[in-house]
């Protein structure tokens, strides 16, 4: 006879281990379905913590990647529209020239004269005023490292005639971004050693003597100063003159000599060697008494005044040559210098594309991170979806067929 032996196993027990694997299942079929719903691997900070830690870094160089690149495009704004201006004042300038150009026509009356200088003064105006334009936030274009609201004030009846109410420079820009300024010292004031801008004045009794624009021979020895030069002595072929100096330069900056001589030819004329870092020819045959002046111009607006001044004061034929020559000189030095200016209104639009392509390329490689931290694998995510979705359905069948296994089940 063989014995059976019996071994009872408790329901409750299985039953209850059997509803908390459907539990299981059930939650993470159910964050599965979360998943693939929102895009995400990673819906709350527990889900995975280094990675929410990863993504939560990449989108705060997202906002400051946006950050930079909204101030970046203010400061590109401001610059285009300065380099827009600075195209209209050079158009101006170029109006300014061609009618001092044609105050030198021998055929012109005073009247039309007349009406030459008072045009070149609207222009000047509009210059001056195109120099104190502002940006869309009321800030002016071209205040430099800062400035008054209106950079540039004038004229003043005194030397000098105009003045930047500012402090000259351009901001240097940082890695992501530009100046916000041009620098409107060094596009519309002149200094002496770097742009030689002079305006020669001829008074003599013969009205013979005319002169050619002021040549730079050192800048190193240009001192700034006004010229007076009066002719104390002609005999022969020697040209005497005295020379004074105003104001008279501080040492060890070089000086003037009281007085100098030149030699003088018919053909040739005489040149003026004797101002620190400065020449000038004259032509014509010089007078006992004849005087020059020689006057450094600190301002395009003043270098337009002058022409106003000096065309407006001629009264013979060399007086207006005078004039005109000195002043299409003084305009085209001018030009040269707003053209510099627009050239680096150019260079800094130039890298502000740069700066944008660099953001774009940082943009793309935070976004990558930020995607990697935290976006589900579709394909990876449906397919666990799928095998979790039949587990769970097999835990389901095998958790009915289990409920059927009782003595009671069995008795009936």
């Amino acid at each position: 006879m063989t014995a059976t032996t019996f071994s009872r196993l408790g329901t409750s027990n299985a039953y209850n281990s059997t509803i908390a694997n459907l539990q299981s299942r059930q939650n993470s079929l159910s964050n599965l379905q979360e998943s693939l719903s929102s895009g995400k691997k990673i819906n709350t900070p527990s889900d995975d913590p280094t990675g929410s830690a990863q993504a939560e870094r990449a989108l705060n160089r997202l906002s400051r990647i946006a950050t930079d690149q909204r101030a970046l495009e203010a400061q590109r704004n401001s610059i285009s529209h300065a380099e827009s201006t600075l195209g209209d004042i050079t158009s101006t300038l170029q109006d300014v020239r061609d009618l001092v150009a044609s105050a030198g026509n021998a055929s012109f009356s005073n009247a039309e004269r007349k009406t030459v200088t008072d045009q070149v003064t609207g222009l000047r105006q509009r210059i001056l005023d195109l120099a104190n334009t502002k940006d869309s936030n009321g800030q002016p274009l071209f205040a430099a490292l800062g400035s008054a609201l209106a950079p540039f004030a004038g004229p003043a009846g005194v030397a000098p005639d105009y003045t930047f109410k500012g402090l000259a420079g351009t901001a240097v820009g940082g890695t992501y971004s530009i100046a916000a300024a041009m620098d409107g010292d060094s596009a519309f004031m002149l200094q002496p050693t770097r742009d030689a801008a002079y305006t020669v004045g001829v008074n003599g009794a013969s009205g013979s003597m005319v002169t050619d624009t002021v040549v730079k021979v050192d800048s190193n020895l240009i001192n700034g100063s006004a010229y007076g030069i009066k002719i104390t002595g002609f005999v022969g072929n020697t040209v005497s003159y005295a020379i004074t100096e105003t104001p008279a330069p501080t040492p060890p900056a070089t000086t003037a000599p009281a007085t100098g001589s030149a030699t003088w030819s018919a053909t040739q004329g005489f040149t003026i060697k004797d101002m620190p870092g400065l020449s000038l020819k004259v032509n014509g045959t010089p007078t006992v008494g004849d005087t020059l002046t020689v006057d450094p111009n600190t301002s395009i607006f003043g270098t337009l005044d002058n022409a106003v001044k000096g065309i407006g004061a001629a009264t013979t034929s060399n007086q207006t040559n005078q004039a005109v020559t000195q002043a299409l000189q003084n305009i085209d030095i001018s030009m040269a210098r707003i053209s510099a200016i627009r050239g680096q209104a150019g260079d800094l639009l130039n890298r502000a594309d740069s700066i944008t392509s660099t953001n774009d390329k940082r943009t793309i490689e935070q976004t990558a991170n930020k995607s990697r931290a935290e976006d589900v694998d579709m394909i990876q995510a449906v397919s666990d979806f799928q095998k979790q979705q039949t587990g769970y359905q097999a835990a389901l069948q095998s958790y009915a067929q289990v409920q059927k296994l009782s003595l009671f089940t069995y008795i009936s």
